[in-house]
């Protein structure tokens, strides 16, 4: 699964971080992103499409990983 964040549009509420620590981090502009290699852990972390949800500007996108 691959996770984007709009950077235009993230307003740096931070719902995604709460709700998902191990996935999403505030940079030092604070603003929302991907830690990296979060994505790669075999599995969706719980609460991942909740954060999704809770973004109040819908800046967090899911794409399925295309499988090889």
């Amino acid at each position: 699964m691959r996770i984007s964040i709009d950077t235009d549009r993230c307003i740096g509420s931070a719902q995604c971080a709460v709700a998902v620590p191990t996935v999403f981090e505030q940079d030092e502009d604070g603003f929302s992103t991907v830690i990296p290699g979060s994505e790669n852990t075999g599995g969706e972390p719980p609460g991942l499409r909740e954060a999704v949800r809770a973004c109040p500007v819908q800046a967090i996108t899911l794409t399925e990983a295309e499988e090889a």
